[in-house]
């Protein structure tokens, strides 16, 4: 019977030691992990201090939607991308330089397609051929639905934040607006229309790229240019801003 109880309490202190040597070995274990842990919401912290241009927490490639206009507009499709610009910088020239007007090119277009069509159909009977196949083209309803929910969508936002800063409400959307409407007036006096969406569409095929490749050093120079802009405007309200009696003109209206 001794020898039985003695056996059982080596066993039992061997057990003892197993299980603390595995407690002790998996907290040595799962303390580096426990710092990845700690230090993983640390990174984040100070990944989302960084100052990005106009408030972007995302990439610039999930900032446009992503998918294939994403890729378009960002290069990622090289052919793609090369064949909308030139296809604009075709258009450009039509209507440019050229001076082709929108009106004569679609009525020229139609009738060169139509009259190619007519012959080659009556051509058929004469050289025993099957006639072309002209494919029926239809609109599709829901297409045609969701384009103007959207663009009424679009619209009556617009005209909302037009009622919220003629309200003033917001001084610096105000101000924002004016010199934006005033920048597009003298681009506007320089160039027609058809010049200006060339223009912004490059725009939009270059500068995206050349921001995501220089993303840091853009959005240090725009932190830095954001902080004079803040101190400006702050010198601007105390001295001026602030001292118009808005108060006032709300309780006479």
């Amino acid at each position: 019977m001794a020898e039985h109880k003695e056996e059982s309490e080596t066993m039992a202190e061997s057990l003892v030691d197993k299980i603390t040597e595995k407690f002790h070995g998996h907290g040595s274990s799962s303390s580096p992990d426990s710092d990845g842990e700690k230090s993983a919401p640390v990174a984040s912290v100070i990944q989302n201090k960084i100052y990005r241009l106009l408030g972007r927490e995302k990439p610039v490639h999930a900032v446009f939607g992503g998918g294939k206009p994403a890729d378009v507009f960002l290069w990622r499709n090289k052919k793609i991308s090369a064949g909308v610009v030139g296809g604009a910088t075709a258009i450009w020239v039509f209507f440019e330089l050229l001076e082709y007007h929108l009106l004569t090119l679609v009525c020229h277009s139609l009738i060169i397609s139509l009259a190619i069509s007519f012959l080659w159909s009556n051509a058929t009977t004469f050289i025993n051929k099957s006639p072309p196949h002209i494919p029926e083209v239809s609109i599709p309803e829901d297409l045609t639905v969701n384009v103007a929910r959207s663009l009424s969508y679009e619209i009556n936002r617009g005209f909302t934040v037009l009622r919220d800063i003629a309200s003033g409400h917001d001084l610096k959307k105000f101000l924002g607006v004016i010199a934006g409407l005033w920048v597009f007036s003298i681009l506007g006096s320089c160039c027609n229309f058809v010049t200006l969406f060339y223009i912004v569409f490059i725009l939009l095929h270059t500068v995206p790229v050349v921001y995501e490749k220089y993303a840091d050093k853009v959005d240090s120079f725009a932190e830095k240019a954001t902080d004079e802009f803040k101190k400006h405007y702050a010198v601007l309200h105390a001295k001026y801003l602030s001292k118009i009696p808005r108060g006032a003109l709300k309780k006479k209206f």
